[in-house]
């Protein structure tokens, strides 16, 4: 029997072959994707909004928008003025993350601009004055790129404030990630992925 077929074995190995460098392998240490929730998500992130602070489109309410089998959050930042957009990272106003045990997180995007991410803790939820960090522009491509939560890699901007708390002390009690931006930006988010944490649906 094993002489039979040959040519059916070719093929089958061809397709394997063909097949394999498709696959990428998933970041190390990243949630397994799971199901989407039942009401729009991105990797499970239900609450994308525009919290109305600076001229943005849309000016507030969700970003997320289909986009064939998916959702995408989309959001424009007009004007030289301060914009800020939000991700609440346990799908509730509420609702915290621990992260102490995260390495930090993959961001799928694209930018036209720089802009800055902030972890704000639920104790220290209001204000500017935030450990912060700079999402770089992607000139308009879509790029996922890791973040990590390494302390050096943290920092504050004078013009908004210093964080009167730690950035390690910041992560156990993560209420969301805050995007914010100066500059005229158009903004798209794919995905969001950290490490050690799966969100619940809402």
């Amino acid at each position: 029997m094993r002489g039979r077929f040959p040519f059916a074995r070719t093929l089958s190995a061809v397709a394997s072959l063909l097949v394999f460098p498709l696959i990428a392998p998933a970041p190390a240490g990243a949630a397994p994707p799971g199901r989407e929730c039942a009401t729009p998500s991105i990797d499970r992130y239900q609450q994308w909004l525009a919290s109305g602070e600076g001229t943005t489109v849309p000016a507030t309410g969700s970003l997320l928008v289909r986009d064939h089998h998916r959702y995408t959050a989309k959001i424009s930042f007009l004007n030289a003025e301060w914009h800020v957009a939000v991700v609440w990272l346990g799908n509730q106003f509420e609702a915290q993350a621990d992260l102490s045990h995260s390495a930090g997180f993959w961001l799928t995007y694209r930018a036209t601009d720089d802009l800055y991410v902030q972890l704000r803790p639920t104790s220290h939820w209001s204000g500017g004055d935030k450990w912060l960090t700079l999402v770089p522009s992607t000139h308009g491509r879509l790029v996922t790129k890791f973040f990590g939560f390494a302390p050096d890699r943290w920092t504050s901007l004078p013009e908004l404030g210093t964080p009167p708390y730690s950035f390690a002390s910041a992560l156990p009690e993560a209420r969301g990630l805050v995007f914010v931006g100066k500059t005229p930006n158009e903004l798209e988010f794919r995905g969001l992925r950290v490490d050690h944490y799966r969100p619940p649906c809402s």
